[in-house]
């Protein structure tokens, strides 16, 4: 009865939202096991104790459940937003504030950059540049709509995503617009977008509708583009097919997973598919390449499957709903955060629990950023953590 009752309510809730014309859904509405709790944490011998190397309150923390204030690092520091706009510059090392900037405007994803520029996207649209050695404001840009992923720079070109579909290349000197490129928004998705990754003179990104496409970053024209899942089901939560998680590149390969489709290796130059495999996360993934893919599912089951064939390696089913974010591969591990604020530390080899550590009391939405031996990690209310990579 509890299931049916929840299977109406989602529905009623999901079309509810169509008529207020926002078409977006929060994650909530979309786990099937909301009325479960997040499994306990498991015990076991832990295998080396976490050295944390310095940590920092980063500011207000996020303000929505889909804001993901992941920092951005570029030259030596680790830059860091809050919900406020108040943006700091940490050196990598040991922490220490190169410079900090109060620019008093909500935003609701991480800072970005490239070409010497920290980049700020805002909720009302807006794109701000910044000087990365010393914050000094450079130019501002309002585009179409909230901006939801942090904007990328390269080859003197601003590539920013907003909410309803567009991508916006703008000249890195004075933020006036390049070019744009827009798809429809189907009338339903998930809340968020797919952070656009710049490769050579490409952007790559992927969309509500489960294609991910490749454009020039000089001109914005279509590359090629390719399905990563197919919108099929009963339902519009059925048919949802969002990529929603950020691509990840290497060595010539676009490797990226979609909600209710496949996790997937494509070819960079070509758009052509290597392999693929059923899989549905919102989470994201990590590659060690022509070795294996990490994948977080939406069960919170963290997958290893072999770059080449998609076949299992091994799969760590004691996260069950505890929300873990993208894993990151760092060194002989892989790590992932949680809802409640640790960070698990599992054996590339075959999956098992190897180290724990309590970040913060808020939970941890972000995927952890690897940068030599120091992983980053933050969590929603605003602390930022080096670890050292063991």
């Amino acid at each position: 009865m509890r299931t049916s009752f929840k299977s109406i309510t989602i529905l009623t809730l999901s079309m509810s939202l169509m008529a207020c014309s926002t078409g977006k859904l929060p994650d909530w509405l979309l786990d099937d096991k909301i009325v479960l709790p997040p499994a306990e944490l498991v015990d076991f011998e832990a295998e080396f104790e976490p050295d944390v190397v310095w940590s920092e309150d980063a500011g207000v923390g996020a303000d929505t459940e889909y804001s993901d204030l992941s920092p951005w690092l570029q030259n030596g520091a680790v830059i860091a937003v809050d919900h406020q706009g108040e943006v700091n510059s940490y050196q990598t090392a040991n922490g220490d504030l190169n410079w900090q900037i109060e620019l008093d405007v909500p935003v609701v994803a991480g800072p970005g950059g490239g070409d010497g520029l920290i980049l700020i996207g805002t909720q009302q649209g807006e794109v701000i540049a910044l000087d990365e050695n010393t914050g000094e404001f450079q130019w501002r840009k309002r585009l179409t709509s909230e901006v939801l992923t942090p904007p990328k720079a390269a080859y003197g070109v601003v590539v920013a995503r907003t909410a309803d579909g567009r991508m916006s290349g703008l000249s890195a000197a004075d933020g006036s617009i390049l070019w744009n490129y827009q798809r429809a928004v189907p009338l339903l998705s998930l809340r968020g977008a797919s952070p656009p990754v710049v490769y050579d003179d490409r952007v790559i990104a992927g969309y509500a509708n489960g294609k991910l496409v490749a454009l020039s970053i000089t001109d914005g024209k279509v590359i090629w583009e390719r399905n990563v899942a197919v919108s099929r089901g009963r339902t519009e939560i059925d048919r949802l097919v969002d990529i929603d998680s950020e691509p990840v590149i290497r060595y010539g390969r676009v490797y990226v997973v979609a909600y209710h489709g496949n996790v997937a290796a494509i070819d960079i130059a070509s758009g052509q598919q290597i392999w693929s495999r059923e899989m549905s996360s919102k989470a994201g993934l990590d590659v060690d390449p022509d070795i294996a893919v990490y994948v977080s599912d939406e069960d919170s089951h963290v997958w290893a499957l072999q770059d080449g064939s998609g076949n299992g390696l091994w799969r760590q089913t004691d996260l069950l709903r505890r929300r873990a974010t993208a894993p990151a591969v760092a060194g002989d591990y892989v790590i992932v955060g949680d809802l409640e604020g640790y960070a698990h530390w599992l054996s590339r080899d075959d999956g098992r629990f190897v180290a724990r550590m309590r970040i913060a009391r808020s939970a941890i939405r972000s995927k952890p950023i690897v940068k030599d031996d120091l992983v980053f990690i933050t969590a929603i209310d605003g602390t930022l953590t080096a670890v050292r990579v063991p």
